[in-house]
């Protein structure tokens, strides 16, 4: 289902599990998840196999793959994080990173790239540099062109065939954080980060049904705080126009030993607890905004 390491680079950038055409207005994303990290790549990296993963949103794929019960489907990344970055806008570049000048249309002005989480990453989490000098632009356009370009097409032709069907879309955007992360309360260590930045990009029955299950289920849950939503919540989520998104984050240390990079006892548990999530969110309904429902009669 998934490539292997060992495996030939994939023909497709992205992977599609579920239903090809909608049945529910409902559809989940990952897009940090990929594992595929190409020979070439690793060789050009100054970092171990293990220490490059640091960033990637281990298994989140795997872990909301019980949307695929309620027939939601799920389009995950397969090249990891460290190497495109499909949550960020398509050329949010750091003019440090490379041997030549960006392009008119880069953003290098962007707070993420100049922090090296661009959508060509100079780090992964703890601040440790992939690359040990400049790269060239060449390969970077590259990834965007053939990796980053085809995700978003996928996402946006989905998305609006959900819209045209439903009157809705909804899309659910699924990632991991460290266990060291924290939220603005003192001392607090949340289980989930539900993010809709603080309330603009989904209807609020849909975030405050997924801190109301969460919660039920005994979960420490935080809303916006320290993760409101990146570049997909933002970009796609226009809820006037009937386009919702939740971003959903997941402490890792609940289903995984993060040095290393392992699963632990845990998974199925919370696997088995993010299915009801989904199927409580699924179960939320939402009305089409009026200007829809008006130009459809």
């Amino acid at each position: 289902m998934f490539p292997s390491q060992s495996e030939p680079v994939p023909q497709k950038p992205f992977c599609f599990l579920g239903p090809d055409r909608p049945t529910t207005p409902f559809l989940f994303s990952s897009p940090h998840s990929g594992r595929y990290y190409p020979p070439q790549f690793l060789a050009a990296s100054q970092l171990d196999p293990l220490a490059i993963r640091r960033s990637e949103d281990f298994m989140i794929d795997m872990l909301f793959s019980s949307a695929l019960e309620g027939r939601a489907p799920l389009i995950a990344a397969v090249y990891p994080r460290a190497y495109v970055d499909l949550n960020r806008e398509p050329y949010e570049l750091d003019a440090k990173m490379f041997r030549q000048a960006l392009p008119p249309r880069a953003n290098g002005r962007s707070l993420r790239a100049a922090g090296g989480l661009g959508t060509i990453p100079r780090m992964v989490s703890e601040g440790r540099h992939i690359y040990a000098g400049p790269i060239d632009l060449s390969e970077a356009l590259w990834r965007i062109e053939s990796i980053y370009h085809p995700f978003h097409e996928a996402l946006r032709r989905y998305l609006a065939e959900t819209l045209a069907q439903f009157g809705i879309a909804v899309l659910i955007d699924c990632h991991s954080m460290p266990s060291t992360a924290r939220n603005a309360a003192p001392g607090l260590r949340p289980d989930f980060v539900v993010g809709d930045r603080f309330g603009v990009s989904c209807a609020p029955e849909l975030t405050e049904c997924a801190v109301r299950v969460l919660r039920g289920l005994g979960y420490c849950v935080s809303r916006n705080k320290p993760y409101a939503g990146g570049f997909i919540t933002e970009h796609y989520g226009r809820p006037a126009a009937g386009l919702h998104v939740l971003q959903v984050e997941v402490n890792r240390a609940l289903y995984m030993d993060e040095e290393a990079i392992r699963l632990h006892d845990g998974f199925e548990a919370l696997r088995r607890n993010v299915g009801v999530l989904a199927g409580e969110l699924m179960a939320t309904r939402l009305e089409p905004p009026a200007a829809l429902d008006e130009a459809a009669e």
